[in-house]
């Protein structure tokens, strides 16, 4: 039988990747809501669709499914402070979370960030459940980028 590495060997194989950090946004009944996405990307381009795993003790997950929708947001250079409050490290909870930064939306009425360097606003098609994650499938339904530098994540910090 094949061996298996622990989760913090998981994190620092995975951390060697350089990503664009996101934060997923949705609004949902109570209000907005959102989390830093560790796992967001692309799934098909025809149709034009993401890919979001959320856990399932994520406060947000009721908003995505109240919502039908969610936005990934991708953070631009110098607004650490985003990542750490969407991250939970920050000093604000729940929907005080988007305090700190502009917000509007687009289709799909998930709170999009005004700075972003690029959000993608998608209708949510499909969920599936595997190992206290939620795959959440979403169509992509409208697009808005600017020409700022990305926040990147990088072996644990950012640059």
């Amino acid at each position: 039988m094949p061996t298996e590495i622990d989760p913090k060997t998981f994190w620092k194989g995975i951390g060697c990747r350089a990503i664009g950090v996101a934060v997923v946004t949705a609004k949902g009944p109570d209000g907005p809501a959102g989390f830093l996405a560790l796992s967001a990307t692309h799934f098909t381009a025809s149709p034009p669709m993401m890919l979001v795993s959320i856990g399932l003790t994520t406060s947000a997950l009721a908003a995505v499914k109240a919502g039908n929708h969610f936005a990934i947001n991708y953070v631009p250079k110098g607004r650490e402070d985003l990542a750490k409050e969407f991250g939970g490290g920050g000093q604000f909870k729940g929907a005080d979370r988007f305090r700190p930064g502009d917000w509007t939306e687009l289709e799909t009425g998930a709170p999009t960030l005004v700075d972003a360097v690029g959000v993608i606003d998608c209708r949510l098609e499909e969920m599936i459940e595997r190992h206290a994650t939620i795959i959440a499938l979403g169509r992509v339904v409208a697009f808005a980028g600017g020409i700022k530098d990305p926040l990147i994540s990088f072996r644990g910090g950012y640059i």
